[in-house]
């Protein structure tokens, strides 16, 4: 049994992860505000609610829990302990070429919403993508054509809350998408335990493998190194993509100039020194708690000029029937 008694203690012990499952569950009372330094972080609006009991039911920040995997011989079960459930496990690349250069690695998220949309009746794709008038902030988003699905390609080394907007989804006339960091997925799959039609439409989830989400401040400090003098300016910010593992870049709205540097030099060096606390304290980097998580296949060495790849996880039977 938690003992925080308000979404705020959990804010204020740095539990929080900023997935905007609260703000899901009691739209009324909450809203996602960015801290620069910390993350997205709920805040009340107008005065605060006296009873959180909707919100604290499906924090990921507070306690993340497996059911019982029982006697399930599927199972990989030398990984279990360390990677969670796994059904069955494959490297590969979005088969669409374009998709596969823009994401992160072999685009593996990409195409499969494109392929839920395009071929299995799905209605949206609940993600992640830039806000246009700030592109070095995220906004929630949702997409339903391969446009949208391109133009949101790339990791987001930013905080996001994709969980609140787990309305669209619930409010959808058909199966829905979810794109997520591990801990959004988990928040999902808690609030989807309290709200039927959510449950319903919900028929898949896709984590992507993760080290920690980085404070607005930690892109803020990079685009200070790489000599952008006006955050106002941009026209355009990607963390990954275009190649793997894919540069950092930012340009001028202005002046078309171009900002540019390595993987290795926008995390290794500074994002990562930016990363929340609760991020420190997490024991699913990999998406335990989706249908299928899928990441950077890091135990080999990156040729160069290889195409992306991706590392690709089936984690219940609707990930591996998917």
């Amino acid at each position: 049994m938690s003992h925080f008694e308000s979404i705020q203690d959990v804010v204020d012990a740095k539990l929080c992860s900023g997935c905007g499952a609260c703000v899901y569950m009691q739209p009324d009372e909450l809203r996602m505000v960015d801290v620069p330094e910390e993350g997205l972080r709920p805040k009340p609006i107008g005065a605060a609610s006296s009873d959180d009991s909707e919100a604290l039911k499906v924090c990921p920040g507070i306690e993340l829990e497996h059911p019982d995997f029982g006697d399930r011989d599927t199972l990989e079960r030398d990984l279990v302990d360390a990677w969670g459930p796994i059904l069955a496990m494959w490297e590969g690349g979005a088969a669409d070429g374009e998709l596969r250069f823009a994401g992160s690695s072999g685009g593996a998220a990409s195409a499969l919403a494109l392929h839920a949309l395009e071929h299995l009746g799905f209605r949206l794709v609940l993600h992640v993508g830039t806000d246009p008038d700030a592109p070095y902030i995220n906004r929630t988003v949702v997409s339903t054509t391969r446009d949208e699905i391109l133009s949101r390609t790339g990791s987001r080394y930013a905080p996001a809350s994709p969980c609140e907007m787990l309305d669209a989804i619930e409010n959808a006339d058909g199966p829905c998408l979810f794109i997520g960091k591990p801990c959004d997925v988990a928040a999902a799959q808690r609030a989807r335990k309290h709200r039927p039609k959510l449950d319903r439409n919900l028929a898949l989830t896709v984590a992507f493998f993760c080290a920690g989400t980085p404070s607005t401040n930690g892109t803020l400090a990079l685009l200070r190194r790489l000599g952008v003098a006006d955050v106002d300016d941009l026209a355009e910010v990607r963390y990954r993509g275009n190649g793997w593992p894919g540069h950092f870049t930012a340009r001028s709205r202005t002046s078309g100039a171009s900002y540019s540097c390595t993987y290795e030099q926008s995390w290794g060096e500074v994002l990562s020194g930016h990363v929340q606390w609760r991020c420190r304290l997490c024991l699913d980097h990999t998406g335990e708690f989706a249908d299928i998580s899928v990441g950077d296949p890091w135990y080999r060495e990156i040729r160069k000029g290889e195409a992306g790849s991706s590392l690709i996880i089936a984690r219940t039977d609707a990930g591996r029937r998917y």
